[in-house]
């Protein structure tokens, strides 16, 4: 408990430096939310009047105290272009982003593990190289590119995967809000014909989202992987006569599951935070297409708060894959 109340405290100055940084970079931008909000053609005296009421006509120093203080009563700010408190849009599309990014880091997981076992265990062999280039494939492919590619094949040409627009068929009602999370929320209510639905609308952007989450952890886990195959005790078992299966499964898998857990981990907060571009090419209702609208009318608070939850998740994923080395590593559990 103390190790987690010093990392809690830890975490005080760099949201704090996160708090500064942010709010300095989205004043020195270009434009000016009171003219994009009232219209280029509108009279000066009108825009001078929405200067006002948004608080752009005060001090720098006094609209970041606004700022700060509305930040520790909890309070995001108020979203111009739609009207309502930044905090209640997010409440609306949080969730989506979430069932995006973890379903993304599923995947990744799923294929990203058993590729790097794969690799380490052919080392030098064809299933090795093959490995490799799909690394670097994934690791290289832009997101945009993939993304427009997977749309125009599956949905225009093939017409496997549904209109890439929201989450849910448009003639189908939500499933009953329990989780905010569609599948999640399906499989609670029982809701049968939503859960077909929101997969099929949620795993082509999850796919393509995946990409880079597959190549980073499938090089990790191969890295790791060799490293511990690399041990003594490794070739002791298999002198033993241990079999393949139990010797990775059991001792390689293992001791190399510290770094594989902690690139998860970092990956989950890369994902959550960087759903941008795919939400947008798949018009995913998510944070990261409310992030883009809120840039394009020069909306400050949207762009802020967002900027702040993802470096929140920052500090908790990484805190959180700082305590879970203990379950594998008995000397960091006992520091």
């Amino acid at each position: 408990m103390r190790i987690i109340f010093r990392r809690v405290l830890a975490m005080i100055p760099t949201l704090l430096g996160v708090v500064v940084c942010i709010f300095v970079i989205t004043r020195v931008l270009p434009g000016d939310p009171a003219r994009t909000l009232a219209g280029e053609n509108a009279a000066d005296s009108v825009v001078a009047k929405l200067r006002e009421q948004m608080g752009l006509d005060q001090p720098i120093w006094a609209q970041f105290w606004d700022y700060l203080t509305g930040l520790l009563r909890g309070d995001l700010g108020y979203a111009w272009h739609t009207g309502r408190p930044v905090a209640e849009d997010f409440a609306t599309r949080f969730p989506a982003t979430v069932e995006l990014g973890l379903a993304a880091l599923l995947i990744g997981i799923l294929v990203g593990v058993p590729l790097g076992i794969l690799g380490a265990t052919q080392r030098g062999r064809f299933a090795d190289h093959a490995t490799r280039v799909i690394s670097l494939l994934g690791a290289s492919m832009p997101l945009f590119w993939l993304g427009l590619i997977v749309i125009s094949v599956f949905y225009g040409s093939l017409g496997w995967a549904p209109a890439p627009v929201g989450r849910i068929d448009d003639a189908l009602n939500p499933p009953t809000r329990v989780t905010g999370l569609y599948v999640i929320d399906s499989i609670i209510t029982g809701d049968t014909v939503a859960l077909q639905s929101s997969l099929a609308h949620l795993i082509w952007p999850a796919m393509v989202l995946s990409v880079g989450a597959v190549a980073i952890i499938s090089r990790m886990t191969r890295s790791s992987m060799l490293e511990v195959l690399g041990q003594d005790y490794i070739r002791t078992a298999a002198a033993k006569g241990m079999g393949p299966a139990r010797i990775i499964g059991g001792h390689a898998l293992k001791n190399a599951a510290p770094s594989i857990v902690t690139i998860i981990g970092l990956e989950l907060g890369q994902l959550l935070g960087g759903a941008v571009i795919t939400e947008t090419i798949f018009s995913w209702p998510g944070i990261g297409g409310y992030v883009v609208e809120s840039i394009n009318a020069t909306d400050y608070a949207p762009v802020q708060a967002m900027t702040l939850l993802a470096a929140v998740i920052y500090l908790i994923v990484n805190l959180l894959v700082d305590l879970s080395q203990g379950i594998f590593d008995p000397k960091v559990r006992n520091v």
